[in-house]
């Protein structure tokens, strides 16, 4: 699938509003997308539509840092050391998996992990479901768990 095609099936799931901060879609709207990674985006869209097949939810009317983080971030400006994250790189989110806790949705990926586009990251350990494309060198396999 090319990008494109990719945020077109992914639109029957996901608003961009709900992947990115309300920073950056209150400056670019519907242009939003642009600051999304395919890869990721191509893996939410197999996560949500042909992995988990339940709503997933991102940004959220008490959550609005879950997805792409900016500099304007709360999250980010309280920071006082480098932070580097996939979230800011557009290649993370954090996500609710309805009917599903974090670490089910977790089993799950690791069991359908070779209908993934590319290797992901899970993190494990946290009672959300974050996932992301952020390149772990030194690793080989497809869905890599880490812990902060």
């Amino acid at each position: 699938m090319n990008r494109e095609e990719i945020i077109d099936a992914l639109s029957q799931y996901f608003a961009v509003k709900e992947l990115v901060c309300d920073h950056t879609y209150a400056k670019h709207g519907e242009k939003s997308w642009q600051f999304l990674d395919t890869d990721w985006l191509h893996c939410l869209l197999v996560i949500r539509r042909d992995i988990l097949k339940v709503p997933m939810t991102c940004n959220h009317s008490t959550a609005h840092q879950r997805g792409l983080r900016c500099n304007m971030c709360e999250l980010v400006r309280s920071k006082t050391s480098n932070y580097l994250s996939a979230h800011l790189l557009g290649k993370g989110g954090d996500f609710s998996v309805k009917g599903m806790n974090a670490g089910k949705a977790r089993q799950e990926i690791m069991l359908k992990a070779h209908l993934l586009p590319c290797p992901i990251r899970l993190e494990g350990g946290v009672s959300w479901l974050h996932f992301d494309v952020l390149p772990q060198y030194g690793v080989t396999e497809k869905v890599y768990v880490f812990h902060v």
